[in-house]
């Protein structure tokens, strides 16, 4: 099995329902004067994955956006996503985020950004700022303090015009949830829906629910390695 990473080719959109051109996808994914990453894995000599992402600074600290992750229906549930996120983790990155209407990505996210703590407790408590359930202890007051700042600082376009959403950021909003952004962004959410559904049967889902032209949000804070090691020292590489 192979990773590579380059800042320059753009592989087409695997399994997915959306359709991008190759002009629109630069722009959204891996646009001028901005540093970007690619990373992508083959199974097989087959091209089962890749993410996008892109960093920019705020309040001298650096953020990891992801851009687009995408693994081919045919390798998923392998781990794969979690694994290229993990490749995509850089030492002074200092705030991991993501707008996507999938939650695999989203449950990815987590675990390859999120605590190595697991909270197991069947509830969810917004006072004590933590999201609490089957995705790794995400604290999410974190991400209602930092996401409009972070939103507002991004150079994608369409990440900078997103609006957030949910409860996280109105107390008295009454859509149902919690934390997501409005990006007009309307796509076919059937896939999303179905895989919520499923994820919903094994876990108390603590981004609630997904609308037309909403995504979810998610921000992570960076637990940051010892940086007097390499990352191969300090974490175990990506098992694919």
């Amino acid at each position: 099995m192979n990773i590579t990473e380059s800042g320059e080719r753009i592989p087409q959109i695997l399994g997915g329902r959306v359709r991008l051109s190759k002009d629109r996808l630069r722009a959204q994914c891996l646009p001028d004067d901005v540093s970007c990453s690619y990373v992508r894995v083959n199974v097989d000599d087959c091209l089962a994955g890749h993410v996008f992402a892109c960093r920019w600074s705020h309040k001298a600290r650096t953020v990891c956006w992801v851009t687009q992750l995408v693994v081919h229906r045919d390798f998923r549930e392998r781990g794969l996503a979690v694994g290229l996120l993990n490749h995509l983790r850089q030492d002074d990155d200092d705030i991991y985020g993501l707008m996507s209407s999938h939650p695999a990505a989203c449950l990815a996210a987590a675990k390859a950004f999120g605590s190595k703590r697991q909270i197991a407790l069947p509830y969810r408590d917004l006072d004590t700022e933590f999201l609490i359930g089957g995705i790794s202890a995400v604290p999410i007051g974190f991400t209602r303090d930092n996401a409009e700042g972070v939103i507002e600082a991004s150079p994608i376009s369409y990440v900078k015009d997103a609006k957030p959403r949910g409860s996280l950021f109105d107390p008295e909003d009454t859509s149902g949830a919690i934390s997501s952004v409005y990006s007009n962004f309307f796509v076919d959410h059937t896939e999303p829906l179905e895989a919520l559904a499923w994820v919903r049967e094994g876990l108390d889902w603590p981004l609630e629910e997904l609308l037309d032209g909403w995504e979810f949000l998610l921000m992570v804070e960076a637990r940051h390695r010892n940086r007097s090691k390499s990352w191969s020292a300090s974490e175990p590489q990506p098992s694919f």
